[in-house]
């Protein structure tokens, strides 16, 4: 059987970045399963990056089978809206990969964009049983296929005692409240001043500065670490120095980091919004608490560290087992070659 072309449309900025995205990682496993993968656009100017991909399909759609848009609720809102008129006056069949928690708030900001996409989209993919059934209601054909990972290149380290040492790994974005992460760090304080919090992520909004000055203002510079952005491998490695993985976010969907923060063995509390409450399950396979609710989050680690983690991250474990690419890539080669 003829291999089927995909043109793959979203951020392609990982070798200018370092930060790995779906894109990278999931242009690579479909190429792995025999199909044809064009992608676009790895230009950092955002104007030019959207002319980029307008160019790139012209070039390929005489020769494309499908189009895969990696879809958010911010500017590559837009991205998605001007692509997906190029693919229909084509007529080539496109599917929206749905990012990203603030999507939902896009559906009722912007009914008619929203409608352009989704509704002449060959199908849309969610990555989490949340966004399929808030699109689903929307009367748009969604079908969901979870993020993947090559699970086996992740070591699972048995934590057998915790201690107050935090890991926060996502971008710095007024809607990830990564000032939360700070205020439980100096509330953990006041009962181990040994505590410690090591932040991973790129600066995205502006967030890191506001950050930075509340650490000065609580006086907490010698308990934090801010690296930057580091190449997976590199806080794959980094994250075994920790005990706890913390997530802050006000809005999200599905969240990679925490899904592999579940297979690296880290015991996970998050706050309860999106599609986390769909991958984690409080106090079995993680700990949930409310937005912006530091008391909570501190007192579920409190919990953590005074009994122990072994049986939640046994559960995380066996739960994102089922991320697998050897599970999930059924689901894409029959979508990609019944097209």
């Amino acid at each position: 059987m003829k291999s089927k072309k995909v043109l793959y449309i979203g951020n392609n900025l990982f070798n200018k970045t370092g930060y790995p995205t779906t894109l990278q990682t999931l242009s690579e496993l479909l190429r792995k399963e025999g199909f044809t993968v064009v992608k676009a656009s790895n230009k950092l100017n955002l104007i030019i990056r959207m002319l980029h991909m307008i160019y790139v399909i012209l070039k390929h759609q005489k020769t494309t089978d499908v189009v895969l848009i990696d879809t958010y609720s911010t500017l590559n809102f837009y991205y998605a809206y001007l692509c997906s008129k190029s693919l229909r006056f084509f007529n080539k069949p496109y599917i929206p990969i749905l990012h990203g928690g603030s999507l939902p708030e896009r559906l009722k900001k912007s009914p008619k964009l929203s409608r352009s996409i989704f509704k002449n989209a060959y199908i849309n993919v969610a990555p989490s049983q949340y966004l399929t059934e808030i699109f689903k209601n929307s009367g748009f054909n969604t079908i969901c296929i979870s993020n993947t990972l090559e699970i086996e290149s992740y070591k699972f380290k048995n934590r057998k005692k915790i201690q107050p040492k935090l890991l926060y790994v996502r971008s710095f974005a007024e809607i990830y409240n990564p000032k939360m992460a700070v205020k439980v760090l100096f509330e953990l304080k006041r009962n181990y001043p040994d505590a410690i919090l090591c932040m991973v992520g790129p600066d995205r909004d502006g967030s890191l500065k506001s950050v930075k000055e509340l650490v000065k203002v609580l006086n907490l510079e010698k308990n934090i670490e801010f690296t930057g952005v580091l190449a997976k491998d590199v806080w794959h490695k980094k994250s075994e120095e920790y005990d706890v993985f913390i997530n802050t976010s006000n809005v999200d969907n599905m969240p990679v980091s925490i899904i592999e923060a579940m297979a690296l063995g880290l015991p996970v509390v998050s706050t309860n919004v999106g599609g986390i409450k769909h991958l984690v399950n409080d106090k079995i396979s993680g700990f949930l608490v409310n937005p912006d609710d530091e008391i909570a989050m501190v007192n579920a680690i409190k919990e953590l560290i005074e009994n122990g983690s072994e049986n939640v991250t046994l559960t995380a474990r066996a739960t994102v087992e089922g991320f697998k690419w050897d599970i999930i890539k059924h689901k894409w080669n029959e979508l990609l070659n019944g097209i």
